[in-house]
């Protein structure tokens, strides 16, 4: 089982753009990143490449592990084998939802603006 995942070159640059801008950790930037991912019904693309950063999964998804996995697995519509969950299939949404993220942040302008705006996002 692995239990480390590297983002691609692009979403780690982000990541670390987007904390510096927002203060909010990795793991914090892409729990959102994920959520929004999940609010898009479509199943993310695959990842380009591995050369960004890497976070370890313990980090990533704490104490909710099994939260992540049963909405990824609910999200996919199939019964997603552990070894595809992880990094994979979580890294797919990880990728997507940053870059969801980036663009929303950009949007808003700045973070107060970032932060209410997360709070009303809706998929239109």
């Amino acid at each position: 089982m692995n239990f480390r995942l590297k983002t691609s070159k692009q979403t780690g640059e982000t990541l670390k753009s987007l904390q510096n801008s927002t203060g909010l950790t990795w793991n914090i930037l892409c729990r959102i990143g994920v959520a929004l991912s999940l609010n898009d019904s479509t199943q993310p693309g695959p990842v380009p490449d591995t050369a960004g950063v890497e976070i370890h999964r313990n980090t990533m998804t704490g104490e909710h592990d099994y939260v992540y996995k049963a909405l990824i697995r609910q999200h996919a519509g199939y019964h997603v084998p552990e070894k595809d969950y992880f990094p994979e299939l979580f890294n797919r949404h990880v990728e997507r939802g940053i870059q969801i993220l980036e663009g929303e942040y950009k949007l808003a302008g700045n973070y107060e603006n970032f932060l209410t705006n997360l709070f009303k996002y809706e998929n239109g």
